[in-house]
């Protein structure tokens, strides 16, 4: 069982003494952690589930905006890690308030509970089970699925229709291994060979989507699916934070028309924009390979008018 919540915080980052944050060596999946809402051990029951997630992760911002979709915020509780992490992971600090559940200082210390001796990667989202006292998933694919179909909630917000589950799930893929992971990808190459051809098929997705959203409105039409979450965080980063870091386009967001106007219209719905803290998002570009591409960062007027709601 969960323990009473304390107002515990964690020093603060000391990277001296802690060093940068570096995985552990567990062997097995990145994401260990893989129960599923629905199940026997897991069933879907209000007030049961807790999200730890951080404001500076796309893929923890990707939870919380399901959450909201779906209208789970008295069904799922949330809180927030701080921003900042040294070598011991993602901590509970003032910034973002200490842990309302377990008065954990540390998220580590929720992986060590259900895993004792646990040396692995201390990622968010984590969805934390009060009654058994441990993880259900840090896979946060699953994750959002669950929260999608698990709990009801709004049911005018179908993010995984059954009928479209094949398509959602190829068109899931795509954004994930071209578009989400694009920065890591492009930064990472070390030839200007490779790097042309990495960032190059990033270009040539984002002019696919650029292209499909040209007659609907969303990427399966007139409502909100599951790509839409997943596309959009990376969207809201592409032009502050992971172009400028990894160079990997000349054009900014704001040159792809329908998709920066996609990208507005998606935060101007509250879900997006309240889940959304963009004083998190930009980091500095740094030194960088000659051959490599200039990109600036641009600070977009996210609020202008998108002109989506007829297409």
């Amino acid at each position: 069982m969960s323990k009473t919540s304390t107002l515990n915080h964690a020093s603060p980052v000391d990277l001296d003494t802690h060093g940068h944050y570096r995985p552990g060596g567990r062997p097995g999946p990145r994401y260990p952690f893989q129960g599923r809402i629905g199940t026997p051990a897991f069933p879907a029951e209000p007030g049961r589930y807790h999200l730890y997630v951080a404001a500076v992760c796309p893929y923890a911002q990707r939870a919380a905006i399901v959450r909201s979709l779906k209208g789970l915020q008295d069904v799922v509780s949330l809180s927030y890690v701080d921003d900042e992490r040294d070598g011991r992971g993602w901590a509970f600090r003032e910034r973002r308030g200490a842990d309302p559940v377990n008065g954990f200082t540390l998220l580590r210390q929720a992986y060590e509970v259900t895993e004792p001796g646990f040396d692995g990667h201390v990622s968010v989202p984590v969805l934390w089970d009060r009654r058994t006292g441990r993880i259900v998933s840090n896979d946060f694919p699953d994750i959002t699925i669950d929260l999608a179909t698990r709990f009801g909630g709004d049911p005018d917000a179908d993010l995984y229709p059954e009928e479209l589950r094949p398509e959602i799930d190829e068109l899931n893929t795509r954004i994930y291994e071209i578009v989400n992971t694009a920065a890591g990808r492009v930064a990472a190459a070390t030839t200007e060979a490779g790097y042309a051809e990495a960032r190059g098929a990033v270009v040539a997705f984002l002019d696919e989507l650029d292209a499909r959203l040209a007659d609907r409105r969303f990427l399966f039409g007139s409502g909100i699916t599951e790509p839409d979450v997943r596309l959009w965080p990376t969207l809201l980063r592409f032009d502050l934070s992971d172009n400028p870091a990894a160079r990997i386009s000349e054009r900014p967001l704001t040159a792809f028309p329908n998709l920066w106007a996609y990208a507005r219209d998606l935060y101007a719905h509250p879900a997006f924009r309240e889940n959304t803290d963009f004083t998190v998002i930009a980091r500095p570009s740094g030194e960088t390979d000659a051959w490599r591409i200039p990109v600036e960062p641009l600070h977009a007027d996210w609020d202008q008018p998108h002109r989506r709601a007829a297409v």
